[in-house]
């Protein structure tokens, strides 16, 4: 998400090293960098001009803050004008005075309406707001079936009169049941076109005019670009939304739907699709998305997505065994299983501030070396994962594990060397951070990564003390 946008602003962000303070005369070139870089992102023309006139006007503008460099001041003035461009804040989905609340999804086929159908429901679903579906799609074949399906995955029931039924009239019988059951809010999945036509648009209207929603939510493909913006306000200017759901954020890396979407149709994109996986649907908060686009993480999301799969109480728990070297093979097992319920590792790193520079390369490392550890531990017995020392004394036990997860003596000899290392370290750390992250084993996704000069992620600027442990592999690096 972003990357060749954020790549291509870091660069603007050097045209201004070197410089005393900020001045009409040394920006021109970091602007243009940063048009460049938001037209390669397939920004709306008109937006682009207004952010760049934006930009240039805050410079001119901007007080000289000591201790600040002009580049660093000069990313500040983008985040600002990302923040205008985007929406100064998240947009909440509207809530009826008297319940069912309505929401009204519209849009064309393939953007992922169905799907960000039951997205929505099980959204609010975690957030105690029961839901009935509503499948008014009666042209496609199976879109009613696909919402039953989706319907039952999520325990979320549909609501279905067949496909030869009137969808003005499913619509109604729907809301109907809603109130009769004393349903939070009816989401009512609407039939898509190929093409904006007028048939759609009416069909859309009369079901508008029928139950009178308080949200109509476009969906729009994410990856068709300023389309997505134009389209947007199409169907605002015919049919009146409220706001817009961008699908498939994860699979663009440009990212000119959503610096584009609300600058051109005037309404506000309420969430985003950032995966297939029905649990992939978050609430877009502009300022979370203005930081991943200049690389600074989003550790809001990242700290929500833990809190979602987290316990309190094995949190606490788990943080006790790290701070009395009682963290064992079993805890351990657990956190890279909760890890891999919170998304994929690269999702996961891209939200930790100064971990956007890995490359899929280095993300495929971590992914790698959490499989091994995971194959090794699996092929212990019960007493050895709770007992890691038995282990360091037993060079039998150590052939065996090796022997049952395909791996290596050594391999298996250096796990429990780096384990119990790593355990001691924990021992001596003081309450605070952020416990459960990896099990306490540092970021796998740099596991094999060399000290850098400058790098932030050491705490060396030179990267001297680093250099003799660089060719080590394994837990040692992590």
């Amino acid at each position: 998400m972003f990357d060749a946008l954020a790549d291509r602003l870091e660069s603007a962000w050097k045209k201004l090293r070197g410089q005393d303070k900020i001045t009409s005369a040394n920006i021109q070139e970091a602007l243009k960098e940063v048009r460049r870089a938001l037209l390669e992102a397939d920004v709306n023309l008109q937006v682009v001009k207004d952010f760049i006139a934006g930009v240039e006007t805050k410079a001119q503008g901007a007080e000289v803050v000591s201790g600040v460099r002009p580049d660093q001041q000069f990313i500040k003035l983008v985040y600002d004008e990302l923040l205008e461009v985007m929406g100064e804040t998240n947009v909440p989905l509207a809530k009826a005075d008297t319940a069912p609340t309505i929401v009204l999804m519209a849009g064309l086929q393939g953007t992922g309406k169905t799907t960000a159908t039951a997205k929505l429901a099980l959204h609010l679903k975690k957030i105690n707001r029961s839901c009935l579906l509503v499948a008014t799609d009666i042209y496609r074949p199976a879109a009613i079936d696909q919402l039953v399906t989706l319907g039952k995955q999520i325990q979320v029931p549909v609501f279905e009169m067949g496909s030869d039924a009137d969808p003005v009239e499913i619509a109604k019988r729907g809301v109907e049941q809603a109130k009769a059951q004393g349903v939070d809010t009816v989401i009512i999945d609407t039939a898509g076109r190929l093409q904006i036509d007028v048939d759609m648009m009416g069909e859309l209207a009369r079901i508008k005019a029928a139950v009178q929603p308080q949200e109509t939510l476009l969906v729009v493909d994410a990856m068709t670009g300023q389309e997505a913006a134009n389209l947007t306000r199409t169907f605002h200017e015919q049919i009146g939304i409220t706001g817009a759901i961008l699908t498939k954020l994860d699979g663009d890396s440009r990212g000119g739907a959503a610096l584009s979407v609300r600058q051109v149709s005037g309404q506000p994109i309420k969430f985003v699709g950032v995966g297939e996986k029905v649990e992939a649907l978050q609430p877009f908060y502009p300022d979370r998305m203005a930081s991943r686009i200049l690389g600074m993480g989003d550790v809001l999301t990242l700290v929500e997505k833990a809190q979602e799969e987290i316990d309190l109480a094995d949190a606490e728990q788990m943080q006790q065994k790290m701070l009395s070297a009682k963290f064992d093979f079993t805890d351990f097992l657990k956190q890279m299983r909760l890890l891999k319920n919170m998304g994929s590792l690269g999702g996961i790193m891209k939200m930790i501030p100064g971990m956007n520079k890995l490359n899929s390369d280095q993300l495929k490392q971590g992914e790698t070396q959490l499989k091994r550890c995971e194959a090794m531990i699996k092929s212990m017995t019960t007493q050895e994962r709770k007992d890691p020392d038995i282990l360091a004394s037993s060079p039998s036990r150590r052939r065996r594990i090796a022997g049952g997860s395909g791996y290596k003596e050594s391999d298996v000899a250096k796990l429990v060397s780096d384990f119990q290392k790593m355990r001691t370290m924990m021992q001596q750390m003081t309450q605070g951070g952020f416990p459960g992250m990896f099990g306490g084993m540092g970021n796998p996704a740099t596991a094999n990564r060399p000290a850098q000069a400058g790098w932030r992620g050491y705490s060396d600027p030179g990267g001297k003390k680093k250099k003799k442990e660089k060719k080590k592999k394994g837990f040692g690096t992590l």
